[in-house]
């Protein structure tokens, strides 16, 4: 297989070439992103352009149903125009989930590869070019693979931004979630090898870290750390100084701690941004999902987060219409919308994942009640945000600028995490991939608009 590669690779023949595209969260990019440097060692040069590809590859994500959903678009898209020749592989955590079904929704796929293998994304691929025809998979039930295993990059970079991978895999047994099932048991990476591409990052002239996990606030207790997630930050402040932003997403409730909460205040670098996913507000629903029920302690996380930094950003997810959710119970996660006055704040619908012990549960709550409950949500948020946002009128904020064109330029605040935030609205052209001081001058909705001072 290596020498067929060599072959192809000689004087006046092309390299072979692959096309990769990856959906759903920063974890598939950061993979994509080390498979894509892994097939680059191995003589594949990259295209954007899929009628050029040998192999074309779908990172699928397979966490809900509309991910699902756009991963079999995607493939169904792909396998219609490609060439006998060309080889579709199917990799992440759909494959990893449902590998039969892929094949039998899209026979065109030449080779499926689990999120949990993806290290062996070079093997795979060299196979498949030797042996036209087969279809092949690589579907371990194993721990999670990481980055190090292969000597990749555990970071995706966009722009001055950038996504770095602190651990894998959940722990957490949430009636209503696939995760654990897809990624496995949550392992952290070694600090070094976090702290090593972190110096990576800040030598290529990364602006913004965003450290991600399944649970972040698990960090380090796999390896017997105490508080391992406030050991890590106080380690990358030392080792990154050049970074003016670290953020963390994705904290657990009940694992925020007053050390976590004191190395956020005190360490410049590190933005006051807190993404908690609570999922729900009423102790019997937290109770059905396999939650922390206990909202008092909830509610003096949050104060102590805001008491610490009172201009802490808080975001958090919530799910409505999940099984034998009372008119009652949703009204209680409405209050409690109102009383704390998210910054950020998402929902879902509750839809039934196979394989979780929600499954077993009768989805009893109509699909125009959960929308409607949906509605409910998000129109009491849209005011909660309308009014923050307009508090930071007249004030500056350090913006970092993300792009540019017909006299607008678009970037993000302390209080926006990339790609699933708000933005910051200046109407004027700047040059971008840099931190600037902006007067905020207007709030929109989700949105500030401002001018650069």
């Amino acid at each position: 297989m290596s020498r067929r590669l060599r072959r192809r690779g000689g004087a006046g023949v092309r390299p072979p070439r692959f096309y990769l595209t990856s959906l759903g969260c920063p974890k598939n990019t950061v993979d994509a992103n080390a498979m894509t440097v892994l097939l680059q060692r191995a003589g594949f040069r990259p295209t954007r352009d899929v009628n050029e590809a040998d192999v074309v590859i779908v990172n699928t994500c397979g966490f809900i149903a509309p991910a699902r959903t756009e991963s079999l678009e995607t493939l169904e898209e792909l396998a219609e125009s490609l060439r006998p020749q060309q080889q579709l592989v199917a990799a992440g955590c759909w494959a990893q989930r449902d590998a039969d079904r892929i094949l039998e929704a899209v026979p065109r796929v030449n080779a499926l590869l689990g999120t949990r293998s993806w290290t062996s994304i070079v093997d795979l691929v060299q196979h498949l070019a030797s042996s036209p025809g087969a279809t092949l998979s690589l579907i371990e039930d194993r721990l999670v693979a990481m980055p190090e295993e292969a000597v990749a990059p555990g970071y995706a970079i966009s722009g001055r931004s950038a996504f770095l991978k602190i651990a894998e895999g959940c722990n957490r047994q949430c009636a209503f979630c696939a995760i654990p099932a897809i990624k496995g048991p949550a392992v952290s990476r070694d600090i070094d090898a976090i702290l090593k591409d972190a110096g990576v990052l800040q030598a290529e002239g990364v602006l913004e870290i965003n450290l991600i996990a399944q649970d972040a606030t698990h960090y380090g207790h796999d390896q017997g750390l105490r508080d391992g997630l406030a050991h890590l930050l106080e380690r990358l402040v030392e080792a990154v100084p050049e970074v003016p932003w670290i953020r963390v997403l994705y904290a657990f409730p009940g694992y925020v701690t007053s050390r976590l909460i004191a190395v956020l205040r005190d360490a410049p670098q590190i933005l006051p941004y807190v993404d908690i996913p609570l999922q729900h507000a009423h102790p019997d629903v937290l109770r059905r999902m396999r939650r922390p029920p206990d909202m008092a302690q909830v509610r003096r996380t949050l104060d102590a987060l805001r008491e610490a930094m009172p201009d802490i950003a808080l975001r958090t997810t919530f799910i409505v219409g999940f099984p034998g959710e009372t008119e009652a119970e949703f009204l209680t996660l409405l209050d409690f919308v109102e009383e704390i006055q998210f910054d950020r704040l998402g929902v879902f619908a509750y839809s039934q994942e196979e394989g979780t012990a929600a499954a077993e549960m009768d989805d009893d709550v109509p699909a125009d009640v959960k929308a409607d409950r949906y509605e409910a949500l998000m129109v009491a948020q849209q005011d909660i945000s309308y009014a923050r946002n307009l508090t930071f009128v007249g004030q500056r904020l350090s913006v970092l600028l993300e792009g540019t064109g017909d006299s607008l330029t678009v970037g993000r605040s302390y209080r926006d995490a990339p790609e699933i935030d708000g933005l910051v609205l200046i109407h004027e052209a700047a040059t971008p991939q840099r931190i600037v001081e902006v007067e905020i001058t207007d709030a929109l909705v989700y949105d500030l608009t401002g001018k650069i001072v």
